[in-house]
């Protein structure tokens, strides 16, 4: 027997799992909900990196939550801030009351007969079962147990500390130290500066560079803006202004990519003099938003370059020595007592690690096509909050929340049960989840669900188009199949609830 009903579990108590129990409370408010975390805290992603100078790459006007405000003055905000802001949304709803800490999901079971999940976590007591006639996954895309991190030759030789940003000592002091920060993604363009804030040197090692691109930290528009309006009016202004221009830039780098790469590139050798070896260090042999767009508030990576307080290596590592790094082209990157950071990716989860079976039938994600990017073929009553590779996460999460309520709202209203995607469609195509050309994407992508080369199978980036698809856009359309009625005895008290 389980231990406990909910018509829905989340999994997940970050940025994803906040918000989509706002949107279940607000527009399902008749739903019993739990929200199982595997760790001890909430804050998911925010809570966990704790490394020097952690912010976002995404302005807080459009990773921020449709509902609540942003009201701080940065746009670019730390990762405190941020972390804040989710606590906060969760203690002002209520939601932190159905947060269940320590609850790690291992899997879950469909029981077409009875039309529920059964949730297998391990709790701080032991196992853990729970049933629920819907289950949400909002865990994130990477593993929060291990980073990525390649082997380096020589490494148990080298004398001082190695650190992973994803696991960041408390005890670490590295103010008047040499540093190496291995990496050229935007966990490294975020340390570098921070950290030659104290250190006596920090080189930015790389194999090949990334696009890096400087805005301000602040938006004096939303400031004015937030002076003069009220504040949820000015947050919508300000949304669906950088949502515009997001759109804008990420459409012209797929129409006119040398344009865009020149204008970056441009950017960067104003900003480095022209003296720098920008088509060395900053001059990516892929077009802009193959990869993910590193981010420089302020121009801080820059400003640390041309003070000589941070400098870039592109060069391969031979090995690892007692004092430092040597590289292939034979030079050597000394260190006394050195951080050298493993700045080098993540490790991607499928549907947050969680093991699935349908009917006794094992679901492998990698065979299983994604309908709009949120759930899958002959998997019923199960969503996931996956946001966008090329805009701010949370706007795609925020649509995901609102159509899941819909589906649960057409459900009770219908007296159905089960909700399943079913391709009938012998003309889709299989295409991989994500067209990213990221390290940490293509380690991992044969294991992920397939997209189709079609609607509703198609994943579109493009928020414009989910917002039509997600929000607008009619629940029966063909490929939702909507069964499993309410049992004849509960028939009515569904209706009367209703």
């Amino acid at each position: 027997m389980a231990d406990q009903h909910f018509d829905v579990v989340i999994v997940g108590a970050g940025l994803s799992g906040i918000g989509a129990a706002y949107h279940l409370q607000t527009e399902a408010p008749d739903r019993s909900y739990v929200i199982l975390e595997g760790r001890e805290t909430s804050g998911g992603t925010w809570d966990l990196f704790r490394y020097p100078g952690v912010r976002s790459d995404s302005d807080m006007y459009t990773l921020g939550y449709n509902f609540k405000p942003w009201r701080e003055a940065k746009a670019i905000a730390d990762g405190p801030s941020i972390l804040n802001y989710v606590r906060e949304t969760a203690r002002e709803h209520g939601i932190d009351r159905h947060i269940r800490y320590g609850h790690r999901v291992g899997g879950a079971s469909w029981s077409s007969e009875d039309a529920v999940w059964t949730v297998e976590a391990t709790g701080p007591d032991g196992p853990v079962r729970i049933t629920c006639g819907f289950l949400f996954l909002c865990g994130g895309y990477y593993d929060y147990a291990q980073g990525y991190t390649p082997e380096f030759a020589g490494r148990s030789t080298f004398k001082g500390r190695i650190v992973h940003p994803q696991h960041w000592p408390a005890d670490l002091d590295y103010a008047g130290q040499r540093v190496v920060v291995i990496g050229s993604g935007a966990t490294a363009v975020t340390l570098v500066p921070e950290m030659a804030r104290t250190a006596a040197h920090v080189t930015m090692l790389q194999r090949s560079p990334t696009y890096v691109v400087s805005r301000p930290a602040e938006d004096g528009f939303a400031n004015w803006l937030r002076a003069r309006l009220p504040a949820q009016l000015a947050y919508q202004i300000v949304r669906w202004k950088n949502v515009l221009m997001g759109m804008y830039f990420y459409r012209m780098t797929r129409k006119k990519p040398a344009q865009v790469k020149a204008a970056i590139l441009k950017m960067v050798r104003d900003q480095l003099g022209p003296d720098y070896d920008v088509d060395r260090h900053f001059t990516p042999t892929y077009n802009p938003w193959d990869q993910r767009l590193c981010l420089a508030p302020d121009a801080d990576l820059f400003e640390a370059i041309k003070a000589g307080r941070a400098s870039v290596v592109t060069d391969h590592i031979e090995t690892f020595t007692a004092d430092g790094i040597k590289l292939k082209s034979g030079e050597v990157l000394p260190a006394d007592v050195i951080v050298i950071v493993t700045a080098t990716g993540l490790n991607l989860k499928v549907l947050n690690g969680v093991g699935l079976t349908v009917d006794g039938r094992r679901v492998d994600p990698a065979e299983t096509l994604s309908y709009k990017g949120m759930m899958y073929d002959g998997v019923p009553n199960l969503a996931s909050s996956f946001g966008y590779t090329n805009a701010s996460w949370t706007l795609k999460c925020d649509l995901t929340c609102e159509y899941v309520t819909r589906l649960l709202n057409h459900m009770k209203t219908t007296g159905t049960r089960q909700v399943t995607p079913r391709n009938t469609d012998p003309d889709i195509e299989r295409l991989p989840w994500l067209d990213f050309s990221s390290g940490y994407v293509q380690r991992a992508m044969a294991k992920f669900p397939k997209q189709g080369s079609k609607a509703p199978w198609k994943l579109h980036q493009n928020y414009a188009l989910d917002l039509m698809n997600l929000r607008y856009a009619k629940l029966d359309d063909g490929v939702l199949a909507f069964s499993n009625p309410v049992p004849r005895r509960n028939a009515a008290k569904v209706r009367e609830a209703a």
